[in-house]
């Protein structure tokens, strides 16, 4: 990489910064005891549009800096307790007083126009605390199973357009966490706690090339001096019950901000598997599979935010998380003749695990800013610790005869360091942005099997143990040009990345060394026609690498017939995609069409003789696809409010199979209705339908399902105290059943059953002075772009 390009680059925009900008200078202090009023907000406004163009914060002495007016622009001052004010751009804001209000009023939220929905260069942002469809909440997860794109399996996986994996921000940053780590943390936050959910589905150069799609979370932003915190506790209950509990407590002085979150979670959920599988003109076998999970979840997250001066800030947070499950898994293995006449065989298995997780992140930031010049340093750290010991115990079933016995113990670990820089310089109307990034994680794993031999004695089996390590290196930059012409506004980057990765199956003397280079480009415009109208267009190039497990070239047991192995020549996927996005008011439509050369997937082989049942991984040709989704809000009567998500998907790939072509075009479509009632008395009452058509892919067939969810809200003691109480899944009909298409092939079919269907009993209670917190005091130039 010549790294001399990004320091001439950086060099540049130090030489911009210097350069003489318009600048409007003010102060802000209390009309009646005329002391300096700290963290008052001011926003620049469009007033064609209503969009917010600028948002800054006052200091300790009141005062704060514009720059770049427009003559088409107004401002609103604001600060809760007192009155707001309004001023037209050319008038002079050298000293500006605010009254006292003469009650305590709500906290005011300038979102440019009354909307819980608005546009951001084509993504959609929903505003979340306050906004009606989310209040019976109990969770972010579960508001974000309402956002119009995004879906939530019963795992808790996020996906977006039916089918990407987002990366999720916080205020505009990456979080380097594991996926349960994640999980948690968003269990952690209510509604209450959140500002807004952006989601990019097309992200520019300006991110990771592996950022398909992003989830940006914005928290609520601390407006006071002092300190406050919240509880949070949610309970699960069917057969078994689960609970969650989340304490935040947050302390703001003049330059110091201070976070500390806390969570504990514990309880018991199950998960049931049945299926049946079958080669033509062979025998019949019959899986089942019982799970239930005994686990505790706990998680500690320290912050501090340094407000060093005007121009500078840094910030540190450290966490750890930590899991521990006990897991007991039991199944059965009946088959019989191909037409069921006479029994071949009938077992039982059991498979307790111990698992447990630790994970150790430190995150460091540091920003510059000085009229439109803005550097930040953004440096993450994260270690995972997993260990897992498994049983395997299969008897027959009629006379209790142990069949085989094996023991497994399984240690991984996985370290990942990124430290990146990103630049900015605006230029009158114009942005040019650069940024260089380093990435570097290395996972191990070592698994060993026992198995027990004829002599009632452990011995090692070499054929299924397993030590496996990967590296990867990452060293990427980028650069982009925005420039507004009028109402028409262009986004313009490019972005390298020289991937080496190694990847090493020490058990087979087998290393997979890789370096390549690729460059991946994107453009996007937006044009607004007025406030009510705008029209946005995106293009992007990005590349999804196989992970860790995808690699590994050994077995990972589902029961002891059935298990899938990874593949260390799996080659990288690249995507190609376009979308377009309108919005009419609250309205929003968009469509999204692509296509994936070398899609990574798994398929299945089934063995007639030994009834063993593997998923092998393997890269396709290509995949196709394209979505077009729609969300609406009606308001049926003032207290009665419809928000209608309707989304259509196409998916078309080439996969090659056990010598055959199967190349299949499927198509389905999704509905989702959020109803929401206010009632007397401050009640607040969710009724949620999610239906899904039959879907699948060139092999599979995926049937429909659907799901109802019921929900109540009030608040208590002028929203200090916040009760839920709802019912997921009512019917218990969101269970995923699977089955083969190619019948002359193989008969195989899948049920995956999860406890889903749940009540739920929530509570939260803030207290303290303050008002929630973000990260940072200083709001970054996308949100102030928001509109």
């Amino acid at each position: 990489m010549n790294i001399k390009l990004w320091i001439f680059l950086l060099m540049l925009f130090l030489a911009f910064s210097g350069k003489a900008q318009q600048t409007v200078k003010g102060r802000i202090l209390n009309s009646e005891t005329k002391k300096e009023i700290f963290l008052a907000e001011i926003s620049v406004l469009n007033k064609s549009d209503q969009r917010i163009i600028q948002k800054v914060y006052t200091d300790s002495l009141g005062s704060f800096q514009l720059h770049h007016l427009a003559p088409n622009s107004y401002f609103i001052i604001q600060k809760k307790d007192y009155e707001t004010k309004e001023f037209e751009a050319a008038e002079q804001l050298s000293l500006i007083h605010l009254k006292p209000a003469s009650q305590n009023i709500s906290e005011v939220v300038i979102r440019g126009a009354a909307r819980s929905i608005k546009l951001n260069e084509g993504n959609i942002v929903m505003s979340v605390s306050g906004n009606k469809d989310f209040k019976t909440s109990a969770n972010l997860l579960e508001v974000l199973r309402k956002t119009p794109g995004v879906s939530i399996d019963q795992e808790g996986t996020i996906f977006l357009g039916g089918r990407i994996t987002p990366a999720v921000f916080i205020d505009g940053k990456p979080i380097v966490m594991s996926a349960q780590e994640l999980q948690a943390y968003l269990q952690s936050l209510s509604p209450e706690m959140v500002e807004s959910i952006e989601v990019n589905g097309n992200p520019s150069s300006k991110y990771d090339a592996e950022f398909k799609g992003i989830i940006d979370i914005k928290l609520k932003r601390n407006g006071n001096l002092g300190w406050k915190g919240n509880y949070n506790g949610n309970t699960y209950v069917n057969k078994f019950s689960y609970r969650e509990n989340a304490l935040n407590i947050y302390y703001n002085s003049k330059k110091t901000a201070y976070s500390l979150q806390a969570n504990y979670n514990n309880g018991i959920s199950t998960y049931r598997y049945n299926a049946l599988q079958r080669l033509a003109n062979t025998n019949v076998m019959r899986t089942s599979t019982n799970q239930e999970d005994e686990g505790k979840v706990s998680g500690i997250q320290l912050g501090a935010d340094f407000r060093i001066n005007d121009k500078n800030r840094v910030g540190m947070n450290v966490r750890g998380n930590f899991r521990r499950s006990e897991r007991t898994r039991s199944g059965s293995l009946y088959t019989t003749n191909q037409y069921g006449s006479q029994e071949i065989f009938n077992t039982e298995s059991e498979n307790p695990i111990d698992y447990s997780q630790e994970n150790y992140g430190l995150t460091s930031d540091y920003s510059f800013q000085n009229k439109g010049f803005k550097l930040n340093f953004l440096g993450n750290y994260l270690t995972v610790k997993n260990r897992q010991k498994d049983d395997f115990i299969n008897r027959d079933r009629s006379t209790t005869q142990l069949l085989s016995y094996w023991k497994s113990d399984m240690r991984n670990d996985i370290a990942i360091q990124t430290a990146q820089i990103d630049v900015s310089q605006k230029i009158e109307s114009a942005d040019i942005e650069a940024g260089i990034k380093y990435s570097s994680s290395d996972t191990n794993n070592n698994i060993r099997y026992d198995t027990l031999s004829v002599n009632d004695h452990f011995v090692v089996d070499p054929e299924r143990s397993n030590m496996f390590s990967y590296k990867e290196k990452i060293w990427a930059g980028y650069l982009s040009y925005r420039q507004n012409f009028g109402k028409l506004q262009v986004n313009a980057g490019l972005r390298f990345e020289n991937t080496h990765s190694t990847s090493d199956a020490v058990t087979k003397d087998s290393v997979v060394s890789r370096n390549y280079l690729e460059w991946l480009p994107s453009l996007s415009t937006s044009y607004i026609f007025n406030k009510s109208n705008e029209l946005s267009l995106s293009y992007s190039r990005k590349i999804t690498r196989p992970v860790f497990s995808q690699l590994n070239p050994f077995r990972v047991y589902y029961s002891p017939l059935n298990y899938w192995i990874g593949n260390p020549y799996l080659q990288p996927s690249f995507t190609s995609q376009i979308k377009l996005t309108y919005r009419y008011k609250s309205w929003v439509t968009s469509f999204t069409a692509g296509k994936e050369k070398d899609a990574m997937t798994r398929y299945p082989i089934y063995n007639p003789e030994t009834n063993v049942l593997e998923y092998l991984g393997a890269n396709l040709p290509y995949r196709k696809f394209a979505s077009i989704e729609t969300s609406f809000p009606v308001k049926l009567t003032k207290w009665w409010n419809v928000t209608t998500q309707l989304a259509g998907y196409y998916n078309d790939e080439y996969r090659p199979y056990l010598d055959e072509v199967f190349a299949l075009k499927v198509y389905n479509y999704e509905v989702r209705v959020n109803q929401v009632f206010s009632l007397p008395k401050v009640y607040t009452v969710n009724i949620f339908a999610n239906y899904e058509s039959k879907t699948g892919n060139s092999l599979y067939i995926i049937k429909p399902r659907y799901t109802v969810d019921l929900s109540i809200q009030k608040s208590w003691f002028d929203n200090t105290l916040n009760t839920k109480i709802g019912y997921n899944n009512i019917f218990d009909s969101y269970n995923q059943q699977l089955e083969f298409r190619h019948k002359q092939i193989m008969d195989n079919r899948l049920v995956h059953w999860w406890d889903s269907s749940r009540l739920i009993l929530s509570i939260g209670y803030s207290f303290g002075s303050s008002k929630y917190q973000t990260k940072e005091l200083q709001k970054t130039e996308e949100e102030n772009r928001a509109r």
